[in-house]
């Protein structure tokens, strides 16, 4: 007899058997949930990536839209050129990535072949400009200047140039209508790097690989209006890359055209005096440092006192914006953002912050009526004004005894607004003021009147400028203080004893701080788009507007126009007595303050200017020069760096502006026929029913038709002025004015 079932198995065979049964069932299970989950489920999402394994696109680029003035010129528009590009993709393919090619590609462009293999390079923390920063699958353009020879050299051999194209494409132009070059408010453009793209999915403007995106300025505020949308036609293909047909396509959008208020011409006039009154400070000699000025840097805003609309924007070292287009060179590059170019690619009317000088006192008179003060009271002008041990000097030693506030703007007594700030100072209770007790009038009104804050304008990247009130003084010292106490020495070098005063009590507002805060000295920081700001809500009553460029957005076929209205900011924080009082007096720097020496002959009895003049002391540098004007249409700011006194650096370019607008000679005579814009352009420019806009003529260079019209009229010179002007003076010694010599002695704060 044995033990073993009929069926020839045994208990433990059985088992293994049922387990096996049960593995089985299970990865059947399993694989049937699968096949459920993939084809039932998610079906229709995978057979949609399944039926992209077989869809080709091509990407038609959207021609961006044109930026305008506000004729209707275009600054920046597009024009076709023969572009080389690469493909990075078919030349690392290559058993030498391309380099072969890339080097006989060098040799038909007549480039090196350095520069060549640094335009195909992807960039990233290690590898410096030039390089690619867009997407590595995207054709590299190598140069948008080829020639129709050189373009049909590389297509005819194309077997000697894989991966190489030679296409005609629009690439965008910077076109400096009668050499108004307008960079850093047009900015420029480059590629669009796969971050972009990633973070710019899931929006309403998504990014393709060809985009080219604003990197500054008005290409960067407007981009997501310009660029509009790239056409994409998608084609079935077999496995073999063979095209079977035509799946589906997306017509291109072109962009739409951006309409500013920049006047191209009067821009080229305030390009063009900016940059002749810097190498004209160039050649003065400055008495303090034994040199003559340096002129370093500089800016000029002029812009609509009843709307902020910014008519011009210029800002010195400048660059010509075209390097950018096609992929900029390893020696622009350099040379663009290079401290040896003082940095041209910075907008110093938005981004160059300095202390303002005596122009700050519009916002210290306000803060002085504010705090009780009557502005037609009188008020110690004296020599000089002595607090701790310390004394402060009226600028050059002049005394002019006992005045209003308002003549105190006309010649610029420092000393009267010294006083006022120390007063309130030991009003507010000292170094030392008990809870609640600072009212802080002269820090409130600057905040008040818009500094220390963004102003709003359509421009990326602006700064802030700096009001030192108590609490940046508590942060910074927060900040600093460690630094401060490892370098501070009691009875060091000035630099030294700085620190020492500031580790022990920098977080304080000192007397010294308040005095020099006064008349715009110390820490305070403002930009010219600030200033522009204030001084043109003094010209039109007291109402703050948010400075635009953009003025309308208009669709490429005209038929959508959107407008952008002026917007207000605030208002001023003075009464319409002080507001009244305070403009004669601006008036007043014109005809026989500190300006009047830069402004005879002007025709102020028909067109009555207003300026404040700032010479701003900094330590280690020379003086930088500040001037701002209005008059009832605009207000213009210039300041430059390193140049010396407010009105003897600026007056005269200032001055050949608002020639310009009003068409005035330099006898004092008026042409409207020769006024670029007597009165600021309200409407657009006319739009075609295809879309198109008119363009008027534009003069070769407005700046130079200028100088010929000064010419001229510089001949009657010597005839009797008209009515209401006030004299020239008799010498063109630019060091001639009301004061005469520079103090030996600079500010310095006080403990």
């Amino acid at each position: 007899m044995t033990n073993i079932p009929e069926t020839g198995r045994t208990p433990r065979v059985q088992i293994r058997l049922v387990v096996i049964q049960i593995l089985v069932l299970s990865l059947l299970g399993t694989l049937g949930g699968r096949l459920w989950y993939l084809q039932i489920r998610n079906g229709d999402e995978y057979a949609k990536e399944a039926s992209g394994n077989h869809v080709q696109q091509v990407v038609q680029p959207a021609v961006r839209g044109s930026i305008l003035d506000a004729r209707g010129v275009p600054i920046a528009d597009n024009e076709t050129r023969l572009v080389v590009s690469a493909s990075r993709t078919d030349l690392l393919k290559m058993k030498d990535d391309g380099k072969a090619v890339l080097t006989k590609l060098a040799a038909v462009l007549g480039m090196k072949p350095k520069d060549v293999m640094e335009k195909v390079r992807l960039c990233d923390a290690k590898t410096p400009q030039p390089c690619w920063n867009g997407s590595p699958y995207q054709p590299i353009p190598i140069t948008d200047e080829a020639t129709p020879r050189q373009a049909l050299q590389i297509r005819e051999r194309s077997e000697d140039f894989p991966g190489i194209t030679a296409e005609p494409e629009a690439v965008r132009r910077y076109a400096a209508p009668g050499k108004a070059n307008t960079a850093q408010v047009l900015g420029y453009l480059s590629p669009v790097t796969d971050d972009e793209i990633t973070k710019a999915k899931d929006t309403d403007s998504p990014y393709l690989r060809s985009d080219q995106v604003g990197r500054s300025g008005l290409e960067r505020e407007y981009d997501k209006e310009l660029r509009g949308k790239a056409g994409v036609t998608r084609y079935e293909v077999d496995n073999l890359g063979r095209v079977i047909g035509k799946a589906k396509s997306d017509e291109a959008e072109p962009g739409a055209n951006l309409v500013t208020s920049i006047d191209a011409r009067v821009q080229r006039v305030a390009e063009y005096e900016l940059n002749e009154a810097m190498k004209i400070a160039r050649t003065q000699f400055d008495k303090i440092t034994g040199e003559n000025y340096k002129a370093d840097s500089g800016a000029v805003v002029v812009m609509e006192a009843k709307t902020g609309r910014v008519v011009a924007m210029a800002s010195n070292p400048s660059y010509d914006p075209n390097a950018w287009v096609g992929g900029i060179s390893g020696k622009d590059y350099a040379r663009l953002t290079g401290k040896k170019s003082n940095y041209p690619l910075l907008n110093r009317a938005i981004q160059g912050q300095s202390a303002p000088g005596s122009t700050f006192k519009v916002v210290s008179t306000a803060a002085a009526v504010e705090a009780g003060y009557d502005f037609e009271g009188r008020y110690p002008c004296t020599s000089s004004y002595s607090v701790g041990g310390q004394t402060f000097k009226n600028f050059e030693g002049e005394s002019f005894g006992p005045i209003s506030l308002g003549r105190a703007l006309e010649v610029s007594c420092d000393t009267v607004f010294y006083g006022l700030a120390d007063r309130e100072w030991k009003k507010d209770g000292g170094i030392n003021p008990k809870k609640g007790q600072p009212k802080d009038f002269f820090y409130k009104a600057a905040h008040q009147f818009g500094l220390g804050k963004e102003t709003g304008l359509d421009l990326p990247n602006e700064v802030t400028g700096r009001i030192p009130d108590r609490k940046w003084k508590a942060d910074y010292w927060k900040a600093n203080k460690d630094a401060w106490c490892k370098t501070g020495k009691k009875n060091g070098s000035y630099v030294e004893k700085i620190a020492y005063e500031n580790c022990l009590e920098g977080n304080k507002m000192r007397e010294g701080d308040s005095i020099n805060y006064s008349i715009g000295q110390g820490d305070t920081l403002v930009t010219p788009i600030q200033e522009a700001v204030i001084y043109g809500a003094l010209a039109n009553g007291g109402t703050m507007y948010k400075p635009t460029i953009g003025k309308a957005v208009v669709s490429a076929d005209g038929k959508t126009v959107q407008e952008i209205k002026p917007r207000v900011s605030g208002k001023l924080p003075i009464t319409k007595a002080t507001l009244k009082g305070m403009d004669a007096a601006l008036e007043g720097v014109v005809t026989r303050g500190t300006a009047a020496w830069k402004f005879g002959g002007w025709p102020q009895d028909k067109i009555p200017l207003h300026a404040k003049t700032g010479t701003a002391e900094v330590y280690g540098k020379q003086t930088t020069s500040w001037l701002a004007t209005y008059s009832k249409d605009y207000t213009i700011v210039m300041t430059i760096a390193q140049a010396g006194t407010g009105s003897g650096a600026s007056g005269e370019a200032v001055r050949s502006i608002y020639n310009a607008l009003y068409g005035v000679g330099t006898d004092g005579s008026i042409d409207k026929k020769r006024a670029l814009l007597p009165t600021p352009q309200k409407s657009l420019p006319k739009i075609q029913s295809d879309g198109s806009i008119d363009a008027p003529a534009m003069s070769k260079d407005p700046a130079k038709d200028l100088q010929a019209t000064e010419k001229d009229t510089s001949q009657d010179d010597d005839q009797q002025l008209p009515a209401g002007t006030a004299p020239s003076p008799t010498t063109s010694n630019r060091d001639t004015r009301r004061r005469t010599a520079r103090p030996k002695k600079r500010r310095r704060n006080l403990t």
